[in-house]
């Protein structure tokens, strides 16, 4: 994939859903929500500041992150679903 985000951007690909219960019941892609946990593959530059200063985004690629509910925007790269969101919109990221 060749693509980098602008600015303060990041480009998140979905964790994969789960589709089988802990009960071991098949549930159906239309039942269930969509994750909000996923991993980075692209980022920004950074966010620019009033001052003109560029700050450097937090986050990198291959960080495991947890993001709101809306977040972002839904887009098709290379013929998988991603979101585009901005690192603010990010929660928290998975360490260890």
């Amino acid at each position: 994939m060749n693509i980098r985000p602008l600015h303060d951007r990041v480009i998140v690909k979905r964790s994969e859903k789960e589709h089988i219960s802990p009960g071991g019941i098949m549930i159906p892609d239309t039942s269930t929500e969509k994750p909000i946990r996923g991993e980075i593959v692209a980022v920004g530059n950074g966010k620019v500041l009033h001052e003109g200063q560029l700050r450097p985004l937090e986050v990198k690629t291959g960080d495991q992150v947890l993001f709101g509910k809306y977040a972002g925007t839904e887009v098709k790269i290379d013929g998988e679903e991603m979101l585009v969101m901005r690192e603010d919109d990010i929660i928290a990221v998975f360490e260890g």
